[in-house]
């Protein structure tokens, strides 16, 4: 085999070149990397196992890989491809090469390697079978017309034959009773055809029935051909019979019976008032004939109008050929005679084989049991299996060119993430979500929501999954990973749409979320986001349980009205007196609010330039500690979790940092060179700005006064130390009316 210019001597490692992405550093793939994967150590690859099934790839490729079809593939097996692309390929450059994948010239192909020629040989033969000897290239799509390749051929090696594999009459008879009783599969030529293991099922039915049929001695048909036709006609009578033979001798056992055992008045009685058919169930239950003690049983006169028919079939058929013609009854002792001449036929037919090939006839059967036409057919089958070493090289042929095509892509998902970090496009990515004015472009397919989450979760990304559905197709699960933008928009049953890797749309549900942070920026506001949101609801409550009282002592009220008495006029009530007490405790409750307040105020204002360190401290108290646990959840931000949990074995972290997340999911913005206007006619109108000046004014002011700051320009009455000093000096002392715990502190 040629050696390519990236081949290494024994003497001499490959080096290997690596590139960093994720956090990771990944080898980077080119024609040395795939003649040297072995030399690779396994701790450098980004996974060590993926599944055949639920990838942005052929799944006949993946299953050509997969060799233990397992439904997995493991390094050993990429291994192998590798090297079995080596021996097959001149150059393995070609797997880097931009030319069309699907179309390979036939010089690719090495002419120094066993492997080499015989895929070369084979590709010739199928260009040759399509009627294209001279052609210079092989696609894909050549390799898959099966139909094509081997219309033209009688034999093609899979060891299945048509009936027009042969031109000898016998056989393709045969081959024909084969397809008729077992079924056919599917030939190369896209004929149906019979292979070895339906041919010797078939003959194997045959010997079973041509024993049967042997069994079929002048002992079981002692009429021959027409045995059948009297034991059928004696099987039809034969319990009615036996019935009129028993009742007989009951009357010969006691005369009186007699009448008790024949048909009676009472039974005949309840078919008045009816019409009487011949299969009536009532007459049908009646003796054959009037009961006599001993007499025989009368084959044409009084029988039962309900088994005439079938009693004159049975004269005629079986008590006319085995006890003569012209008898018009039959005794108990011929009767039983017939019974013994008919029985072995019966239990002969008993035993009948149920198999198809009793649909061939006696005759055929026979004629199949005898003769060469099983060793016919065999030699045939064989001669076409003979062929396969020849003809099987067209798998070889497909394995090389889905190879050529697949293996690169499929190693830039497994040995490296090459497609996912750089075009964030692998092939465990099934489509993208447009939700909430975003994409999220990292969607899995899921099969099991429960399980994948629990797994899953342990990336600490947050996840959306989605129930997808699309009218004429069956439902499908995604999770899609949300790496940029807030969630408070998010929820369970939110609606977006999913396009697949295809570009078919569908309508997506979100039924599940595991929640994560998405950026820091995120965790900084989440806690006044969350003090919002509980101040909203608890309002909400109250007022709820506000209106919700007021309308009870409402509608008490009203009903109070309704039931008692006009009221007469009398003296108006004393109007209630203010409790100085309670107003003590008001003020030196809202002299505590104001001091709260003041002191932190001032403590502020004594910050003097260093003020706004100050409400940065402040902030930082409040959002440190969620931004902290957000920092610390997004340096663990990978993608390995939610890739193990759909049947991968990632060997590394994998990391999705912020920026990489951020490319991951688009928010929507303008495109560039948009013009936009910013008038809209349903925005709120502004309040006047000079409105808030007055209000900053006021507020401004009263701080100042309260944390005395303004005491300069003010009077000693006006100043706040005086006010408020004379405010608590001024509280009367706590009575029974105003409580001790409501007196003003002591200083």
């Amino acid at each position: 085999m040629a050696s390519s210019s990236s081949s290494t001597s024994s003497s001499t490692p490959y080096r290997f070149r690596f590139f960093r992405a994720g956090a990771v550093d990944q080898v980077v793939l080119e024609e040395g990397t795939l003649a040297n994967l072995e030399s690779l150590n396994k701790k450098l690859w980004l996974a060590l196992a993926c599944p055949t099934r639920g990838l942005e790839l052929d799944s006949r490729s993946l299953d050509l890989i997969d060799t233990d079809k397992d439904g997995r593939i493991r390094p050993p097996e990429i291994i192998a491809a590798a090297k079995w692309a080596k021996a097959v390929f001149i150059d393995l450059g070609t797997f880097f090469k931009p030319f069309p994948v699907e179309e390979l010239s036939l010089d690719a192909f090495s002419d120094a390697t066993d492997e080499g020629r015989a895929v070369k040989e084979s590709a010739h033969r199928i260009l040759k079978n399509l009627g294209r000897p001279e052609a210079t290239k092989i696609a894909l799509a050549d390799v898959l017309d099966t139909e094509k390749i081997f219309a033209q051929t009688k034999l093609n090696g899979d060891g299945i034959v048509p009936v027009t594999a042969t031109d000898d009459e016998p056989t393709r008879a045969t081959l024909a009773d084969v397809l008729k009783v077992m079924g056919s599969v599917r030939d190369r030529s896209g004929e149906p055809g019979v292979d070895k293991e339906k041919t010797d099922a078939f003959f194997k039915q045959v010997a079973t029935y041509t024993a049967w049929l042997d069994l079929a001695n002048d002992n079981v048909r002692p009429l021959g051909d027409a045995t059948e036709a009297a034991a059928t006609a004696m099987s039809a009578v034969r319990a009615k019979v036996d019935d009129y033979f028993m009742r007989a001798r009951l009357a010969a056992y006691a005369g009186q019976l007699a009448p008790l055992l024949d048909a009676t008045a009472e039974e005949a009685g309840t078919l008045t008032g009816k019409d009487i058919g011949f299969e009536d169930a009532e007459v049908t239950r009646w003796p054959l004939s009037h009961v006599v003690a001993g007499a025989p049983l009368s084959l044409t006169q009084k029988v039962n109008p309900a088994w005439a028919a079938r009693i004159e079939a049975f004269a005629r058929l079986a008590v006319a050929p085995l006890q003569g013609e012209g008898r018009d009854t039959l005794t108990e002792a011929e009767w039983v005679a017939i019974q013994k001449k008919l029985t072995p036929y019966i239990a002969w037919a008993a035993a009948k084989p149920d198999l198809g090939v009793g649909a061939l006839g006696a005759e055929r059967i026979r004629a199949l049991s005898k003769g060469d036409a099983q060793k016919a057919v065999l030699e045939l089958i064989a001669a076409d299996a003979a062929l396969a070493a020849e003809n099987g090289g067209i798998e070889s042929v497909e394995k090389a060119l889905r190879l050529r095509r697949d293996l690169v892509p499929l190693l830039r998902n497994f040995v490296n993430f090459a497609d996912f970090y750089g075009k964030r496009c692998g092939i465990f990515q099934t489509g993208t979500l447009y939700i909430d004015g975003r994409s999220c472009d990292l969607c899995l397919p899921v099969h099991d929501v429960a399980k994948h989450a629990s797994l899953a979760g342990l990336a600490k990304a947050y996840l959306l999954y989605c129930d997808c559905t699309r009218k004429g197709q069956d439902k499908r699960t995604i999770v899609a990973a949300v790496t940029a933008g807030d969630v408070d928009n998010l929820m369970v049953g939110r609606n977006g749409v999913f396009y697949d890797r295809k570009g078919d749309d569908w309508d997506a549900t979100i039924t599940r979320i595991v929640e994560n942070p998405i950026s820091v920026r995120q965790a900084f506001l989440s806690p006044y986001k969350r003090f919002l949101r509980a101040i909203e609801e608890q309002v909400a409550k109250r007022a709820a349980a506000a209106d919700a009282k007021a309308n009870d002592k409402l509608g008490a009220h009203a009903t109070t009205l309704a039931a008692a008495p006009p009221e007469k006029p009398g003296p108006e009530p004393e109007a209630k007196k203010i409790d100085i007490g309670t107003v003590a405790a008001i003020g030196v409750a809202v002299g505590g609010v104001a001091t709260f307040f003041s002191s932190i105020l001032a403590t502020f204002f004594g910050l003097g330039m260093w003020m706004p360190l100050g409400v940065i401290g402040l902030l930082l108290a409040i959002s440190g500690p969620s931004m902290l646990i957000a920092w610390l959840k997004l340096r663990q931000r990978n993608i390995g979790p939610i890739l193990d949990a759909n049947g991968w074995a990632v060997n590394a972290f994998a990391r999705m940092n912020i920026p990489f997340g951020a490319a991951l999911t688009s928010l929507a913005k303008l495109p560039d060179g948009s013009i936009r206007t910013l008038d809209d006619p349903f925005a709120e109108k502004p309040t006047p700005v000079r409105r808030y000046v007055v209000l900053a004014v006021l507020v401004a002011v009263s701080l100042g006064w309260i944390t005395g700051r303004l005491d300069w320009l003010l009077p000693d009455g006006a100043k706040s130390e005086a006010v408020f000093h004379r405010t608590m000096a001024d509280a009367p002392a706590p009575s029974a009316a105003a409580p001790a715990a409501a007196a003003p502190p002591h200083k």
